[in-house]
């Protein structure tokens, strides 16, 4: 493990997402942040990748050879994405299996850097109740404004929060609705930072598109937003799909920079809850049992 300012081992012993490959430019040095470290990553031509912590003597955007770099972080290349850790992470990633699903289109939505910490993001990403308000008339609409009941369990086995029997009327649940349904969903937070949503696709009723947000904390307050598809949709094009989804972030994006504190409390006194909050409360309790102190103000003792 690298000295770093983050002290939290839980949060530093995950993988976490660094960029989209499809968007990394092969054979030179890109650099971002992770947990307020400095990283380097490059990526060659056949899917050889490399990540390290940032060096003088490698600057971004020079050339370089994979296979040149020493004293590399942990990698993992995962649906569609550059992981790595500066700590002890497990051998595998939480599963997507429908990512292996050869007539599924797989795609980086969008990547955007958000003025919040990670759990509060995370917690948005939950949230059903603001669907109507936010998301009008795409999501969501007046007078549909219930959160009907829903099932939600801390699975020990799984290490991860399921969200089931969710359901909502949506005036536009993708870009390949023709109007209004009532869409199913299920909701997985199998990482403290990464949320992966499942919903009725309008293209086969027995199967379920997979939307997933990997969050990139690159502080505290800060993260980096990479939104995964994976949907059924022969229909549009990259961009129409890109663009539908890009637009819902842009309207979440100003409600969670407003959010204060922008740190997640874990104590249930801190901020009163909703039945429609029963997601958000279990992922509180799991942060707190899981002993996460990094992007949220701990439950005091």
């Amino acid at each position: 493990m690298i000295n770093t300012r983050c002290t939290d081992r839980v949060i530093l012993d995950l993988w976490h997402p660094l960029a989209a490959l499809s968007e990394v430019v092969a054979g030179v040095v890109t650099e971002t942040v992770l947990l307020e470290e400095p990283v380097s990553f490059t990526l060659d031509g056949d899917g050889s990748a490399a990540v390290w912590r940032k060096r003088p003597d490698i600057v971004q955007g020079s050339p370089i050879d994979v296979a040149s770099v020493t004293d590399t972080l942990p990698l993992k290349l995962a649906y569609g994405y550059i992981w790595t850790s500066l700590g002890n992470p497990p051998d595998e990633l939480f599963p997507i299996p429908e990512f292996e699903e050869t007539d599924r289109r797989r795609l980086n939505a969008a990547t955007v850097g958000v003025n919040v910490s990670a759990p509060r993001a995370i917690e948005n990403f939950l949230d059903m109740g603001h669907f109507p308000y936010v998301h009008t008339d795409i999501l969501g609409a007046e007078p549909h404004t219930e959160v009907k009941e829903y099932d939600v369990e801390i699975s020990v086995d799984r290490n991860e929060i399921l969200a089931t029997r969710c359901r909502f009327y949506q005036p536009m649940a993708s870009a390949t609705s023709d109007g209004g349904a009532d869409v199913d969903y299920v909701y997985r937070v199998p990482h403290p930072y990464c949320s992966v949503l499942y919903k009725s696709s309008p293209v086969d009723e027995t199967r379920l598109d997979v939307i997933a947000v990997f969050l990139q904390p690159v502080d505290q307050e800060h993260v980096r937003a990479h939104m995964m598809l994976c949907i059924l949709d022969e229909e549009n094009e990259d961009k129409v799909i890109k663009r539908f989804q890009q637009t819902i972030f842009g309207q979440d994006k100003p409600i969670l920079e407003n959010q204060f504190p922008k740190r997640l409390p874990l104590d249930p006194r801190a901020e009163t809850p909703i039945r429609a909050d029963k997601s958000a409360i279990a992922y509180r309790r799991w942060l707190s049992q899981k002993g996460v102190t990094y992007g949220v103000i701990p439950a005091s003792t």
